[in-house]
């Protein structure tokens, strides 16, 4: 594979899950969804802030301009970093549901931005959920996030193999992905590389539409 342009190869390390966030999702992954969104707030909210505005200070771009930049952008991460998960096959399944969500996270905080929306107001990670039809509204998706963030998570009870099925079903509806044969594709190592390059492609320029309609009217 050919290697990343320069801003894409930067952007590149934000598929990396910051440490204390894995212990989270492991521990707890039933609420998988909710510690991403938790996190995407602190870790990607001054990214899109700066982008934005050194976008807006170079050029003259329109807020619909400067979203779809963000989804082309994000599309291409995502389909980079599923090619590069997709080598080990099944050991590599929940790594790559992972940075996806951790990416398409990404994606709606920089949609957010280019419309003009504060990426720092607590209302993002709940909106997050919501695009992603995990709660009704914004206002019951923030109460839940406010539950998370002050609860001590209790250690899920089960095997290692148990905790990894929990998460891999969390992470999978986080990104919208539904559980099909062709599913069973991702799970062979390096035949899952074009099945996961494809699938996450498409899958968060998805999540891009519904965000720019979410945001955009």
């Amino acid at each position: 594979m050919a290697p990343l342009p320069e801003p894409l190869e930067k952007d590149a390390r934000q598929r990396e899950l910051p440490p204390s966030l894995w212990e989270r999702l492991r521990n707890d992954p039933a609420r998988a969804p909710e510690y991403i969104a938790l996190a995407a707030s602190e870790r990607h909210a001054p990214a899109a802030a700066a982008w934005v505005e050194e976008r807006k200070r170079m050029y003259a771009h329109s807020p619909a301009e400067l979203a779809q930049m963000a989804k082309r952008r994000h599309a291409a991460l995502a389909r980079f970093g599923g090619a590069a998960t997709g080598v080990g096959g099944i050991v590599t399944v929940i790594p790559d549901l992972a940075a996806a969500a951790w990416i398409q996270s990404r994606l709606v905080f920089f949609i957010a931005a280019a419309y003009g929306y504060d990426p720092h107001d607590p209302m993002r990670p709940a909106e997050l959920l919501v695009i992603r039809d995990l709660y009704p509204d914004p206002q019951s998706a923030r109460r839940a996030l406010d539950g998370v963030g002050t609860m001590v998570a209790e250690a899920y009870v089960g095997s290692k193999m148990q905790r990894d099925e929990a998460l891999a079903k969390r992470l999978t509806r986080f990104v919208g992905r539904r559980l099909t044969r062709r599913f069973a594709g991702r799970l062979i190592p390096f035949a899952a590389i074009a099945f996961n390059a494809i699938g996450n492609e498409r899958e968060t320029r998805a999540l891009a539409d519904r965000a720019i309609a979410f945001y955009g009217g």
